[in-house]
C-alpha cells in the first residue's frame, strides 16, 4: 500500500485541534533557525552562480491566509537592495570579500508598533530589533537601501 504525504493544510488543521506543543520555545526556535539557515545558504548558492557582483538576499515572512498557525519564509536573490518593508529580512553578498552580511530585519507591522509604543519596556535581547524598527520608522533603512543602489539621497524612487 502506498503511503501518501500529508499536505500543509491537513497538518495545520490537525495541529489546530491538538493541545499546544510540549517542546520549549527554545527547542522550537532551534528547529526554525536550522531550516532558516539551510534555506538562506541554498538561496546564496543558487544566486552566486547567477550574479557576477554583489547581490541581496531577501527573506519575506508570510502568514498563510487559510492556516493562521502557518508562517512561511520565502527566500530570493536580487541585484538591487529592496525598499524596506514589514516582515522582511535583507542580507547582502559582498563579492569583493566573499561574505554575506546581515543588513536588516523588519518584523510585522503589529510588532513594530508594539515595540515603538513600549520602547521603555523592551528586554535587553530585543534592543537590536528595536533599533532596526526605529531606523525603519524614521527612514534610515530607506536611505540605506538608496545608498546600496547608488541613488542620490534626494531621489524619489528606488531602482526596482
Amino acid at each position: 500500500m502506498k503511503k501518501t504525504r500529508d499536505t500543509v493544510g491537513k497538518i495545520s488543521q490537525d495541529l489546530l485541534g491538538k493541545t499546544p506543543d510540549t517542546r520549549s520555545p527554545i527547542e522550537l526556535q532551534k528547529v526554525m533557525t536550522e531550516n532558516y539557515l539551510k534555506e538562506l545558504i541554498e538561496c546564496y548558492n543558487q544566486a552566486r552562480h547567477f550574479y557576477a557582483e554583489d547581490f541581496f538576499i531577501v527573506v519575506l515572512t508570510k502568514k498563510e491566509k487559510l492556516m493562521p498557525n502557518v508562517l512561511r519564509n520565502y527566500f530570493f536573490a536580487r541585484a538591487t537592495c529592496p525598499t524596506p518593508d514589514y516582515d522582511q529580512a535583507v542580507y547582502r553578498y559582498n563579492a569583493k570579500h566573499d561574505d554575506i552580511e546581515f543588513i536588516w530585519v523588519v518584523p510585522s507591522k503589529w510588532t513594530c508598533l508594539y515595540l515603538l509604543e513600549h520602547h521603555n519596556e523592551v528586554a535587553n535581547e530585543e534592543l537590536g530589533l528595536l533599533q532596526l524598527v526605529v531606523k525603519f520608522a524614521n527612514g534610515d533603512l530607506y536611505k540605506l537601501s538608496k545608498k546600496f543602489n547608488g541613488e542620490k539621497d534626494d531621489s524619489s524612487e528606488l531602482i526596482s
